[in-house]
């Protein structure tokens, strides 16, 4: 009972913390939102100047977040190859496992851009800084893919999760068409993210609250860029090289999971 005891206290500590981190992401939303964002359009009177100030703001923001997130005992992480992401224009594609992948790569990529769900863009607590940073909600339809290839054109870094959604508690990786459409019509290299959590969770479905046993590892590992071009020359239509490249970014992500695991 008593070697029990302290791993018992360590899991509702967790818990707790937990519970405390996302309260204090919610809070800090709103704050942006309320006092933040309003003092920052009386400041910085030009458009782009604004955005990237919004920018940086929020990157500053979730870094904290992060770092928070560690002290309190909730997750370790560690990143490799981060020094990849230190460049403009970049295709960022990565997997999906957790709800907070997303928090990682904002927090640590510069001038970072981001296809954002349409729940989101319309929530009370997030949707100042959303819009504020000028990302790019899902709800563009036909436009979306045309929105990113305008952005990674500007310069931004465009972060997309392939899947659409995060990876289900099976483990199975299904890439979606989208990212591939937005690499062969616009970029010319992706640069590949490979996220592991272990143990897993907050992965589709969970519950915030069902900790795992132990506390978690986030390991991020950014990976050498890919040639778009392999997938387009020899006159293959968009259709066609999207496709082809879909299914081999679905090998890709589930190789490099399973020699993982």
């Amino acid at each position: 009972m008593r070697d029990r005891l302290p791993a018992m206290l360590s899991r509702y500590w967790r818990v707790f913390a937990t519970g405390l981190s996302f309260l204090v992401f919610g809070i800090s939303g709103l704050l942006l939102r309320v006092l933040v964002f309003p003092a920052l359009n009386l400041v910085v009177r030009q458009p782009d100047k604004r955005v990237s100030a919004a920018r940086t703001l929020i990157r500053w923001a979730l870094r904290g977040y992060v770092d928070l997130m560690r002290g309190l005992g909730v997750l370790r992480y560690e990143i490799r190859g981060v020094e990849k992401l230190d460049r403009g224009g970049l295709l960022i594609l990565a997997n999906h496992p957790t709800l907070i992948d997303t928090v990682f790569l904002m927090a640590f990529v510069k001038n970072a851009d981001c296809i954002v769900k349409g729940a989101l863009w319309n929530n009370p607590f997030m949707r100042g800084p959303l819009r504020a940073a000028a990302f790019i909600s899902n709800e563009g339809g036909p436009e979306l893919v045309g929105d990113c290839i305008a952005s990674l054109r500007r310069g931004n870094n465009l972060i997309v999760f392939p899947e659409g959604t995060r990876t289900p508690g099976s483990g199975v990786i299904s890439m979606k068409r989208g990212a591939a459409n937005i690499a062969v019509r616009g970029a010319r290299d992706i640069t590949p993210v490979l996220i592991r959590c272990e143990p897993a969770t907050l992965a589709k479905g969970d519950k915030w609250w069902r900790v795992p046993p132990r506390r978690v590892l986030i390991s991020i590992d950014v990976q050498d860029d890919l040639e778009v071009a392999a997938f387009t020359e020899d006159g293959a239509s968009d259709v066609m090289a999207a496709r082809h490249l879909t299914e081999f970014l679905q090998n890709y992500f589930t190789g490099k999971c399973q020699s993982h695991a």
